[in-house]
């Protein structure tokens, strides 16, 4: 299985993994169109990315969030009919919702594109096989 692991200890909070992921899927930046999210804590960072554990696969009630060939869970926009169910129950809080950008939510997909510009390499593409 293929996920975005985070070291958050490493992170320095520049949001360049959120700038770069909105602009990769939306076109433009923004931290509220970004697939992880940075936020302050009393220690540093918390970084926050699907980890691909599959609990919204069983909430989603048209069967539109299935795995793929690499174990990513991904999202049948043909099958949403924007219930949101996956949002109020992800255990993460990793599956986001933005009004202004249509009626199906998003979450990361383990694409990698985040990685690439992390100056501190805070994430990584893994891939673990059961």
């Amino acid at each position: 299985m293929k996920w975005l692991k985070t070291y958050p200890e490493r992170c320095i909070g520049c949001e360049q993994c959120m700038e770069t992921c909105s602009e990769l899927w939306f076109r433009e930046k923004s931290k509220l169109l970004s697939r992880i999210r940075i936020s302050a804590n009393e220690v540093g960072f918390s970084l926050n990315a699907c980890n691909q554990c599959g609990k919204c696969i069983e909430i989603c009630p048209v069967g539109a969030l299935a795995r793929d060939a690499n174990g990513i869970v991904q999202l049948d926009k043909d099958k949403c009919v924007g219930c949101m169910m996956c949002v109020a129950f992800c255990p993460t809080s990793s599956i986001f919702f933005s009004s202004t950008k249509g009626v199906e939510p998003f979450k990361c997909i383990a694409c990698g594109a985040c990685t690439k510009g992390c100056p501190t390499e805070a994430l990584e593409i893994v891939e673990e096989y059961n």
